[in-house]
Parts: C-alpha cells; structure tokens; sequence
C-alpha cells in the first residue's frame, strides 16, 4: 500500500494532527420548510449558506472567516485566503440570483480588493491566514508563516470570475477590474519553481525559506495552481513544469476499477471529494481533456466510487446509504480529517455530495433531500448545512468552515447555470494557459 499524504487535509495538519475543536453555542433549530421543490430547496440552500460569507465576513476586510466556532490557537480575527476566493465566487452568485444589489457587491468586492492591496504578500503571493483587521500574516503553522501558493490560487480563480462579471463601464466596476488586475499581475508564479526547476513549491517565507520543501505533484486539488501559473501574464510557467512536475509522481495515473467504475488519476479509490471541487470552481471540466485525462470522466468517476463506496458501507457505520454519503476534508467527533473510502471514520460531511451536483445531480439530490428533511432539525442553521456528522458516535458538528461551505454554492450554481465555469473560462489568459498546457477545451477558439 502507498504511503499517503492528502497535499491539504486543510486544516488537519495545522495542529500536529488534530485541530482540537471546541463547539460554539450556535443554535440549530431552524424551521425545516416542508415539500419544497427541488428548485426551491436549492434556492434554499444557495442563499442560507452565502450568508456566512456576507453576514459573517470579517467587518474590516470583507474577507472569509477561516470557520464559524474558535479552535485552538486560531484567534478571532483569522480570515482564510482560499476559502475568501470561494466567497467571492459565492458573491457573484448573489448578485446573479437577486439576493444582494450588483452595488452592494461591488462595494464589497472593493473592500476586500483595497484590503488585499495592502495585506502582506510575498513575491505577490498570499499566506494562507491574514489577520482580518490588520493584514498582516496569520501562521499557518510554525515554519508556513509565509507564501501559500494553493490558497493563493484558490483565491485568484474568485477574482477573475470577479473581474468578468463585473464589467460594466462604470467608476466602480472599473476600479474593480484595475485592482484586480494589478494584484493578478504581481503575482510571481514562477518564482515558485525555486531557482527554475520543473515542478512549483506550495510555500516560502521570508523566515524560513524554502524549508517546508512541499513540491506540488498531482493528482490532488493543487490542479488549478497549474493553470493559474501558466496563465499568469507577466510571470507564467514553462510547460515542463506541468509535464515534469505536477503530472510526475507514484500517485498521479491510477487506470484501476474500483466497484468497476475507472478511475484515471489519483489515489486507490480517489481520495477526499473536494480534490474534484476546489480546482473546479471555475475551471470548467465539460469537455477538458490532455494527454491524461478526461477531467470530466475523472471527477464524475471519484464522486460515482465515493457514493458507491459509501452504500456498500463495508464498516457497518450507521447513517450510511444511497441517501447519506459523502467523504472529504471537515470537522469530526475528535478533531479533523481528510475522510475517504481509505480513511473512513463514519464521519459524513454535506459539502462532498451537495458540491458533487454537476457529477451526480440525482445522487446529489437524494443526499440533499435526506440532509434537509430527516437531518435538518439537527445539521441545518442559520449559515446552511454545519459542517459533518457521524451517526455512530452521535455527533452532529455545530461549525461551519469557508472551504466547505463555499463549494456548496458556487458547484450547485455551475450544475444549475454553469455561471462561474463560463466566467472563469472567458478568461483570455486562462484559455492561453491551457493552450500552453497542451489541455483542450470547448471554450478554447
């Protein structure tokens, strides 16, 4: 068996293993709307769960709060870098389905832009944490105190979606676009190939260096920091770098059936669901294709052998089934995990089944209907869904996490419009990024 470690775990390997999680007081008990349409409970969903990105967000940046309960050593004004991409992605949804005016979301948009100008980067790149009032770096850990290139991607995919919905010619969008732009340029991706080598560095400090010394190699959710290094205007990528690095590694192919579904890339069984949502947020999987994959086919494939994993319930946990499933990074009964069919703890989180809805829209909606109706007087508050249950230890998480909550929306609005997908992709630099990368795609003239 190979030895595995899940490139993120989020937030799992910030505290030496555990993040020791201490429950808010957040009530749960909110009304369950009976006999919605499946329309209308998606309208649900979207809006409740976008309030803890507006209602919630840090006063003074805009910015995404790192989780809604305290955890240890996390402080109160932590806001998270990957996770505010993913809420500015969920603004543009608001904005696009009326729940906020197109000025309130750019007035927001500009806060959190005007704040990001001035926050600590390097190399134009951002840490994974910012202090939220001051802008100053947040330690992700001991020796991360500085660049986090994933996040920083992550974060950049909601700021070009940004940039091209908001494209009206008025003062402010206009402003809008020029920050945005500005901040894009400065960022030095290939910098991040430490002295030109053909793979790219997850971080660097001023501190430290490059003592973390974590290469980006596939197949995990680090696909989307490729495309944005080879898209980058001023500071892109050679192709080697791709080819040579991400798409080299003992875990990158996988070619094997699991419960006789293929699985192209990655790890025995696929690994946690999100490595099939953060990268594609924006990036469109319809039709993306290169010499490895079909990106389609490979996220569809990892959701079908989750779920499939998850009915089949080998280790007998309780609450598991075709109308219960879902396995990925969250919160659970003793801290936090990167949970998969090779780490399975009983512990299911909502956002792997509801952001796999453009993969498995009918398995999704099952998932979606139990977690609503049967689990709501228990799962369901004032920002969505909290963020994972075990039914066999009889824990029901009162936390919420931007990087689970952001997925729900923005993968729920790609399968009912596919809006952050066509934004994301109208992007000229992003499609002459992919064009460099050798990946083919519909949108690509």
């Amino acid at each position: 068996m190979r030895t595995v470690t899940y490139i993120c775990l989020i937030c799992l390997l910030t505290f030496g293993g555990q993040a020791q999680v201490k429950q808010s007081a957040e009530k749960t008990d909110f009304r369950i709307q009976q006999n919605l349409s499946d329309s209308a409970l998606l309208d649900l969903v979207q809006k409740q769960t976008f309030r803890y990105f507006w209602d919630y967000a840090h006063p003074v940046s805009g910015l995404a709060r790192e989780r809604s309960n305290k955890s240890f050593d996390y402080g109160d004004e932590v806001v998270t870098t990957g996770g505010s991409g993913f809420g500015i992605m969920a603004i543009i949804v608001a904005t696009e389905r009326g729940w906020i005016s197109r000025d309130a979301a750019t007035d927001r948009l500009l806060k959190i832009i005007n704040f990001l100008r001035k926050a600590d980067s390097y190399h134009g790149v951002f840490p994974h944490w910012l202090n939220g009032a001051t802008g100053k770096t947040i330690p992700f850990s001991r020796k991360d105190d500085g660049a986090d290139l994933v996040e920083t991607s992550f974060l950049f995919e909601g700021l070009l979606s940004a940039r091209q919905y908001f494209n009206r010619d008025t003062p402010k969008e206009q402003e809008l676009r020029n920050k945005i732009n500005w901040t894009w340029n400065e960022a030095e991706w290939d910098w991040f190939t430490r002295d030109g080598r053909n793979v790219l560095y997850w971080h660097w400090s001023p501190n430290n260096g490059w003592s973390m010394n974590h290469e980006l190699r596939g197949w995990n959710e680090c696909f989307i920091t490729y495309i944005m290094a080879a898209s980058s205007p001023k500071y892109a990528i050679k192709p080697e770098v791709y080819h040579q690095g991400w798409a080299n590694s003992s875990y990158f192919r996988n070619n094997r059936s699991y419960f006789d579904i293929k699985l192209p890339l990655g790890f025995n069984y696929g690994g946690p669901l999100f490595f099939s949502h953060y990268s594609f947020m924006g990036l469109d999987p319809r039709g993306l294709k290169d010499r490895y994959a079909d990106y389609w086919e490979q996220n569809k494939n990892h959701t079908l052998i989750n779920r499939e994993y998850c009915v089949r319930n080998p280790k007998g946990f309780k609450g598991f089934g075709p109308d219960s499933w879902g396995l990925t990074a969250s919160d659970t009964y003793n801290g936090y995990d990167a949970h998969s069919p090779e780490n399975d703890h009983g512990t299911i989180t909502p956002t792997a089944a509801l952001s796999a809805f453009p993969y498995t829209p009918e398995y999704s909606m099952q998932a979606l209907k139990h977690f609503y109706y049967q689990l709501g007087n228990k799962i369901w508050s004032q920002y969505g869904f909290t963020d994972a249950f075990n039914e066999t230890q009889q824990w029901y998480a009162q936390s919420h996490l931007a990087i689970d909550q952001g997925p729900i929306i923005v993968m729920i609005e790609n399968y009912r419009s596919g809006l952050l997908w066509k934004l994301f992709m109208s992007c000229p630099e992003i499609q002459q990024g992919l064009k460099k990368l050798d990946i083919s795609s519909p949108y690509l003239k």
